[in-house]
């Protein structure tokens, strides 16, 4: 059996909530949802770009207290609550991934844990 280690830190933004950052797996590394949310849990802006960014952020900032980093990325779930933003989410794929880019899902759900929170991306990485 694969024993497993929460990847956290200071400051870790979900702690209040009993959620990992981050789980490995061997050399899985499996990351929660991560939102457009400051470090404190705050939402950093209205708009669907400046909070996808930081949930960009936030995924390489987890990614790197584990030693990896966007580019470890194989799968990634992207889930909006307004599909309207595709355009913008396959513009934010191509500069945040390179070739061969990761698998992906891309979902529109009703809402999030916020109701202020437009975006939410999780990703799967294999640790260097």
């Amino acid at each position: 059996m694969t024993s497993t280690q929460r990847i956290g830190g200071d400051p870790d933004w979900y702690r209040p909530y009993n959620i990992s950052l981050g789980v490995r797996a061997g050399n899985l590394l499996f990351l929660s949802g991560q939102a457009g949310i400051d470090e404190q849990g705050r939402t950093v802006g209205a708009d669907f770009e400046t909070q996808a960014r930081q949930a960009f952020a936030n995924l390489a900032t987890v990614l790197g207290r584990a030693g990896a980093s966007l580019a470890d990325v194989v799968k990634v779930t992207i889930m909006v609550t307004d599909m309207a933003h595709l355009d913008k989410i396959v513009e934010l794929r191509a500069e945040y991934f390179t070739e061969p880019y990761p698998a992906d899902t891309l979902l529109q759900v009703a809402g999030l844990a916020q109701p202020d929170w437009l975006v939410e991306i999780d990703v799967i990485a294999v640790a260097p």
